[in-house]
This record gives structure tokens, sequence and C-alpha cells, in this order.
């Protein structure tokens, strides 16, 4: 019996968050929308709204318009009808101002956005179990083996899913089905919004090699400019140098990387379950703050962040032991400090104690444009002795070796746990205690 054609496809959402906002309000279909920011005094009149629970009856002149904004915001993302006007995800909210003033302007609601993620992913898992999480709004699934994955290439099958979404949220979504995860995921942009792309075997030169080298998911602006600048505008252009030339000139591993890539090789499996590295939480500041003049509002942000990442690790069952923090000052240069504590936690006071003797460690002088606080070295609630026993046989072995080492004339000087130089004494102010 013939082992059936490796199928994966990669399930994005359409404009997931612009197209959850128009399910909230209707009346905004085929207008220009952007999604971006916190909640603004301009907004009052859909917070009342939500309260009173009849959004879809807000007139449209009481939505606020992208040309009253000002700040330093970014968008989020945007509807298709606001796209037409070269308005894009992670453009300044100002700058898309300049491009279509009469955009309605909506806050981002992740809390609404989470809610049907779940419910999108539910219905894939009903019917396909192999999935991977690539975020709120994107997976892969393995069809190999599951009813109708192999019927059309995979169209059959994801025709259903996106019937299925369809049904329970009221969502698009476009699906690209192919041999593995890099062609699946260039091929479900193909025929967006709602859209279905197959790529079969023996169709890169037709469907993959035309497409500009960005298409391939891990090549970024930077080796973009580089492949530019040697003549390889194409993927079928980088298709065609050899396996020695691009590692002469992009080094040993990614050189043999885009290699592969180009001509549509990939065998990384579709992970069903994978453990986070870390949880975070940042925000940046409507206007720059000062850690003197603006100590008190500062300091209630950071609270509100610790407390914010303790009960993303409540929800999700984690705890960590390196708690960090980031600042981003107003030159747009940041810095990062980290703590290694000595048990995991996931209590809010406890990541703020943490978290703010790594703030004593940065230099405050500037002004502040964001600020962000982390906790790695997550592992599951339910595996913390595990991990306890683990970290003290390593303390035990780390304390024998150095008992070995006394005497032999070697000195550290301001190590540091987990690495790296001890600061020098701060002369900061205590601001976030």
């Amino acid at each position: 019996m013939t082992a059936p054609l490796r199928r994966i496809a990669h399930l994005d959402m359409d404009a997931f968050y612009a197209s959850v906002e128009l399910l909230r309000y209707p009346q905004l279909k085929g207008l220009p929308v952007v999604i971006g920011g916190r909640v603004r005094g301009a907004d009052a009149a859909l917070m009342q709204a939500a309260a009173d629970n009849r959004r879809a009856e807000l007139p449209l002149d009481a939505f606020p318009r992208l040309r009253d904004y000002v700040g330093r915001g970014v968008i989020t993302t945007a509807t298709y009808a606001a796209r037409a006007y070269g308005i894009g995800s992670a453009m300044g909210l100002m700058k898309a101002a300049a491009l279509c003033p009469d955009a309605i302007l909506l806050p981002v609601d992740f809390d609404e956005y989470r809610h049907f993620s779940r419910a999108f992913k539910a219905e894939i898992l009903a019917v396909a179990p192999l999935m991977e999480n690539r975020g709120v709004d994107e997976v892969y699934i393995d069809f190999t083996h599951v009813e109708g994955g192999q019927e059309e290439g995979g169209r059959v099958l994801a025709a259903r899913l996106q019937q299925a979404i369809h049904r329970a949220t009221g969502l698009t979504c476009s699906v690209g089905v192919a041999p593995n995860k890099l062609l699946a995921k260039m091929a479900s942009e193909f025929n967006k919004p709602n859209g279905i792309a197959i790529v079969h075997d023996g169709e890169l030169a037709e469907k993959i090699w035309p497409l500009p080298c960005r298409k391939i998911n891990g090549i970024g602006p930077r080796t973009d400019e580089k492949l530019k600048a040697l003549g390889i505008r194409t993927i079928g252009e980088l298709a065609a140098w050899r396996g020695e030339a691009l590692q002469a000139a992009f080094g040993r591993s990614y050189g043999a990387w885009l290699h592969a890539a180009a001509h549509g090789q990939d065998d990384r499996p579709v992970v069903t379950e994978s453990e986070p590295v870390s949880m975070s939480r940042e925000t940046t500041f409507g206007r720059d703050l000062h850690a003197v003049a603006d100590r008190a509002e500062l300091g209630a942000i950071f609270t509100r962040l610790c407390e914010q990442v303790a009960a993303d690790l409540a929800r999700k069952g984690y705890v960590g032991r390196t708690i960090g923090i980031k600042v981003r000052y107003d030159d747009f240069k940041s810095v990062t400090r980290d703590h290694s504590a000595s048990s995991h936690t996931a209590d809010a006071s406890t990541i703020r104690q943490l978290a703010g003797q790594c703030l004593k460690r940065v230099p405050l002088e500037k002004r502040l444009r964001l600020i962000g606080v982390r906790v790695g070295g997550l592992v599951r609630t339910d595996r913390v002795a595990e991990a306890s026993a683990a970290l003290s046989r390593y303390h035990r072995a780390a304390d024998a070796a150095a008992h070995e080492g006394e005497g032999d004339g070697r000195q550290t000087v301001g190590a540091m746990p987990g690495g790296g130089a001890a600061p020098r004494a701060s002369q900061n102010l205590r601001l976030f205690d």
C-alpha cells in the first residue's frame, strides 16, 4: 500500500483583529478601519455602547477618526479597505493619518481576540488533531492522515475547516496546503482573503520561484538587501545559486538553509505542544516619561505590568525563576536586565520586587519611551518540585566545584548569577520601590 503524501496546511485568519471588530461593529464593514493603541478619551462613546450592549447601533459619526489622533502609537492591524490606502501593521498612527485621515480608529481589545482565537482553534482540533499554534491568528495543521486531507491536494479538508470556522465565529480564513510548512505558509498568502491555495511537488518553478525572496519566512529585510546586491531578487534566482556559494556569502548554516528553502525543502514536523520560554508584558507611553518627574505614573504602570504578567502565568499554569525588565529611551536605544531568583514564582508582588531590583541597575537619567517586564525560566506549576530538585543538584555540584578550586590563586571578580559582570553601584534614586 502506497504511503499517503505529506500534506501540511497553514491556516491564517484574515485581518483577524479588524475582522473581530467588524463583528462587533457591522456598520463599519467596507470602511477603512485601523486598530491600534489603548483606550483613549475619544473612545468614551465606544465604551458606553459596549456597556449598554448596543455596539451595532452606534452611528458612524460617534467613532473616533484617525485624523484626530495625537501620539506615537502604532497600528496593530487594519481592514482591507484601509490597506488600500497603503496603511499596514506596525505603521505609526500619525503617519497613517496622513494617508487616510477619515479612517476609523479603534483601540486594541486583546481579551476579545483571545476569545475568538480559542474558538476557531477548537473548530480545527475537532477535525484535525495535529495542530501547531503559531500565535493568536495562525496555525499549522497536518492534513496527511485526516479525512479529506488528500482529496484535491487538501482542498476538500481546507474548505471544510473554513466553513466550520465561519459557522462558529463569523470569521474567514485563508489556507495554504503544501508538502511542508515552508511552502504552506507562502501558499496561504496567494488567495487572501478567504482563499485556498494548493502547492504540489513539482510546482516550485511555476508557483514559488517567481516570488520575491522576502516571501520565504526567515528572510528579513537585511538579508533581502544583501541578496539584491548579489543580483538575487526572486526565489528562482536564489535556487540557481550553488549551495557552496551561498554558504560563502551568508555563512555555513544560514547559507545552507537558504539553498534548501529556495528548493522548497523543509522537514520540520507539526509540533502539537510547545512550552513557552517566557511571558512578558510591555507598554509604550503616550509621551516620554522621566523617572523623577513622572515617578508616580511610572510606578503605577510598572506595578500593573507585573500584575498582568503574574495573571498570564497563573492563567496558563506556569511559574518562572528569571525576572527581567526592558527599558527603551527617548533616543530609541534599549537596555535589558534580569535576575535569577532562588525559587520559581508567579506571585505579582515577588515579580514586582525582583523587577524593581533590575531597574536599579539601569541608568534612568534619560526620558523613557517604553518599559516592559518579563518572566523566564518557565516550568509548569505541576512540575515545580521536579525543577527545584534539579536546581538544588546543580547548586550542590557548583558548590563542590568551587570548594575544590579554593586556594588555587584564582579569583572571580564581580560575578553575577547567570553570568556577566556585576553592575556598578547604581546612582539612581530608588524610584520603583
